[in-house]
Order: structure tokens, then sequence, then C-alpha cells
């Protein structure tokens, strides 16, 4: 029989509802039964003991809330009767001991990648377009317009050919518009704009040239073709300067186009256009290669969460995580406003404990510009998450956290920073899926895992975006968006390592050539910097 409700820790003092459970009835969980006092929605929480005021409730073994109303047993959790709160953290109070996974399965198998001078390896292919400043994008545009028309990249979606057939009703001359097959077999061409590098504060700036010079060095990125217009803030002095920071050796083919240095827009994009398409057919040539997992550079993300997320689809990941920082690969966790309530954990699992307070330090001065820009780590669930029960930020952030496993924290990194480290590492990024996913392609990531309880179709412009589903329902619905589905888990048809075993062979695949991502397919590609200044 499916289990109605379950918990996640032996200490939890709350229990999650698997189903829709009535006003009445009786669930069973840990072998004691409860009656339900009130309707509990699938995914939300309900007492396991009778809560009075200022009581801590638990789950995932921490403390996730404080309860601002009596509550009774069986009752169910809502923002009416408990509030955010986590433990203080100050030090590391033990050293965490941990045993690799048994990853003989995954230890010999290889990905076809692009293999880079500087060793690493890309899963796919790019040459990569954007400005240093806003007032290039309307030039970036018309590079993006003409090389994909001209290359074959233009391909008609389904919605211009339901315009043309109604439009034909009228005028019966208009034809349907048919898909040309690219010139290029192995590379491919991506334009990105922003509304940076100017007409801000400096800090802007020169955090945008940190996360620009990061995509340059990206694994998946071939080469670049880069417009500024010469008077802006973000110079190309501190784009190279950047980017030097990063890989003293870097030696991908550049070209960038000063716009008051040559005069007019023709000129410019002439010569854009005639050197480019060069560069981009030695690029093109460029062939995949066998290459350990090893190489792999894996983001992990969640958005658009809900109460499943943290038992099935961030759980997966933990697995997946776990298994990559035994082989020897890459793990970037990100989104610093979900660590808030797991800092004790966090700074227990940093192998150096300086890292440990870099966190803190970085979680402190981050929580400070929120609350002095009016708002707290307390409002940080969105109208959908607590729809859909995660209704305080420490419950939210103990589910997020689980992408991360529990494997040492090797690195703890500032947004800018590049992560070259085997084994786990911390980004430091804001909650926002966009932003997050756009920092760590440019912290190296080549493969980015995006968790989603009500659909996200987040994607990248040069690192593949796989999404999981924390329950079927979703899956199915929005099926064009979602790649895994981690529902089967909440069922109880498979286990975690199961799924996370799909997962990785996914990921291999993806990171092959031989599959390409839902968010690949529909051309999601989100670029959105972060700014953290004024």
């Amino acid at each position: 029989m499916r289990k109605k409700a379950i918990t996640i820790d032996s200490k939890d003092n709350v229990a999650v509802a698997l189903t829709g459970l009535e006003t009445g009835s009786d669930v069973i969980v840990n072998q004691n039964k409860y009656t339900i006092l009130t309707n509990v929605k699938a995914k939300h929480k309900f007492a396991l003991k009778d809560f009075a005021i200022s009581d801590n409730v638990i789950m995932y073994g921490t403390i996730v809330a404080v309860a601002i109303k009596k509550i009774a047993c069986g009752e169910t959790i809502t923002t009416e009767n408990i509030k955010h709160k986590s433990n203080v953290v100050t030090k590391k109070t033990e050293t965490v001991s941990w045993k690799k996974l048994d990853v003989s399965k995954w230890r010999d198998k290889t990905f076809n990648g692009f293999k880079r001078s500087d060793g690493q390896v890309g899963t796919q292919n790019t040459w990569l377009f954007f400005p240093l400043v806003f007032c290039e994008n309307k030039n970036i545009e018309i590079l993006k317009d003409t090389f994909e028309k001209e290359l074959g990249y233009f391909e008609p979606t389904k919605y211009q050919n339901i315009l043309r057939s109604h439009l034909s009703n009228s005028t019966n001359n208009i034809s349907e518009i048919k898909e040309r097959e690219s010139v290029l077999k192995n590379i491919n061409l991506k334009f990105i704009t922003h509304p940076g590098g100017c007409g801000s504060i400096r800090q802007d700036s020169l955090e945008l040239s940190k996360l620009l010079a990061g995509y340059l060095n990206n694994p998946n990125v071939a080469g670049a073709t880069v417009l500024s217009l010469g008077c802006q803030n973000l110079q190309i002095d501190i784009l190279k300067k950047s980017l030097k920071e990063i890989n003293p050796n870097f030696d991908k083919p550049l070209l960038i186009y000063d716009q008051q240095q040559i005069g007019t827009i023709e000129n410019m994009l002439n010569s854009a256009i005639e050197q480019s398409i060069e560069q981009i057919f030695i690029a093109d040539k460029q062939e995949r290669k066998p290459a350990s997992l090893t190489n792999l550079s894996i983001g992990l993300e969640c958005g658009g969460s809900d109460g499943f997320s943290g038992i099935s689809a961030n759980p997966v990941l933990g697995y997946v995580s776990d298994v990559f920082a035994s082989i020897g690969g890459t793990v970037i966790l990100s989104e610093f406003p979900e660590l808030c309530g797991i800092e004790q954990d966090i700074i227990n699992r940093c192998v150096v404990e300086k890292d440990g307070y870099k966190f803190l330090d970085l979680l402190k001065n981050y929580e400070k510009n929120v609350v002095a820009a009016g708002s707290g780590f307390d409002m940080n669930p969105s109208p959908g998450n607590i729809k859909d029960g995660l209704i305080t930020d420490a419950m939210k952030s103990a589910g997020a956290a689980k992408k991360a496993g529990s494997s040492p924290i090797i690195s703890v990194k500032d947004y800018g920073e590049y992560i070259t480290q085997k084994g786990l590492s911390l980004l430091c990024t804001p909650g926002n899926d966009v932003e997050s996913t756009t920092i760590m392609a440019g912290a190296g990531a080549n493969i980015i895992l995006f968790t989603t309880g009500l659909g996200t179709p987040t994607g990248n412009p040069i690192t593949p975006v796989i999404k999981v589903s924390s329950n079927t329902e979703l899956a199915i619905k929005m099926n064009d968006i979602i790649d895994v589905d981690s529902g089967s888990i909440i069922t109880g048809d498979k286990s975690i390592p199961e799924v996370g075993n799909e997962l990785i062979d996914l990921i291999i695949d993806i990171a092959s050539g031989n599959k390409q991502a839902k968010a690949t397919i529909n051309k999601q590609d989100d670029f959105i910097p972060w700014r953290r200044g004024v």
C-alpha cells in the first residue's frame, strides 16, 4: 500500500502529506496513527505533536520554523500558525566524515566532448556573440539575424506556419515556411544581450566583466565575437584583465570590435561578419573525442519548487552529486539564500575551515543587502512555493540543500570566481533561477541540472540545462520542458539511486551530443547578469 504521509528525518515533528488528507481521516506515520484535524493538501505538512507558541518546527532534522499560534496534533502547518526561524551559526562544530560511493559502474565511462588546449572539455561547441555594453545590443541582434538566416540556423516555428495558414485564407500565395539545413556541422552560434556595461556603478561593470570572461573560458565555448561602443564603463582592457585572471594562457579566438574607433556601424559589422565566419568555419572542424566523466562540471539548480522537491528531485541530484564527487568530477551548488537555515551543516562539511567562514560572511553580507533593500530571507518563498507546501525560507532551504548530497565541500567561491577544483564547491549566487544558472555557466559548468515542482522553462545559451520534475503530474502536463520525472519516488515505484542512475545516463548522452535537453530544443537561451551594486 502506498504511504499517505512520511517524515524525512527521525527528529522531525511534522509530516509531509503524499496525497490529500481529509479531516477526520486516520494516517499512519512511522507506525503511529494520527487523526487529521484539518484538510491537508498533498505536499503540505501537518503536526505530529501539540505545539505551544514559540515551539520549534523540525523538518529534515533541523529547525525550519517557530509556532506563532497553538497547533494541535494532526492540524495543518500554514503561514498563519508558523513563521521562519533558523539556527544561529557562528563556527564549525564538528568534522563530517564521508565515505565515497561505489562508482565502479561509472569509473571507466566516457562522454564524447570537445577538448580544449587548457585541458577542459566541452559538452557542446559554441561560437558566442555578445556586447560589452547595452548600446551594442541592436548590432548583436543584426548579427544574429544575418548569421542565422544565411547559415541555415533559422528554424521556422510551428506558430509561424499557423499564422501563415490563417493569412493564406485571404491571400492564396503564402507558402509554408521551410527549414533550411545548416552549413555548419560541429558548431552552434549563440547571441546574448544584456542591460549592463555602463549607466550604473563601476562595481556592476566589473562583475559583469568577470561573468563574461567566465563564459569565454567555459569549455563549451570555442571562440567569440565581442562588440564595444568604446566609452562605456566596461572597457575592453577590463574584460581582458578579467580573462587573464581566470586563465593566463587563454588562447581561443577572440574578435573584439570598438565602434567609436572603427566609425560607422556598416564598417564595424562588415569586419565582424567577414572575420567571424572565417573563425567559425575553423572551429566547425573540431570533432568530439572520448573524455573521462571527471571532465564534467555540473551545476545544481532548483526553481519553481514544490513540497515534493526536497523528497524526490533534489535528493536525486544529491545522489548524482555524490557520484560525481566520488568519481572526481566537479559539482557546483549555488543559490545562497536557499542555504539559510542549514548553515551549520554547510560549514561542518567544509574541508578548509576558512571556507566555512567565507560562506558565513558571504551569506551575512547578502542578507544585509537584502534587508537594506526592504526584504529579507524570511520573505523568500514565492507564492508558488507557498501554494505547494514550502512556507518558510528555512523549510525551502533544507529541501534545496538536498541537491548537494553529503560529500565534503572542497571550496567556497564568490560571484565571478571560476571553479576548477574537483569535488563539491559552493558558489555565491542569488536564489533567482536565471541569474543563478547564468552565473554557474560563467563559473565553468558545462552541464546544469535543474529541478522543478511547478515547471520552469529556464535554459542557458552555452550550457545544456536538464530539467528534473519532482512529481509525475508536472512531467505529463509540461512534457515539453521536462527531461526526467522523479515522481516515481513519491509513489514508491523507484528508488532515488534508480532515478539518479537514469539521470546520469542522460547526462552522458547530452554531454556527448547524442541527445538534446528540452531547454536546448526550445532555444531557451536565458542570460541575466546579477547586479549586486546600488
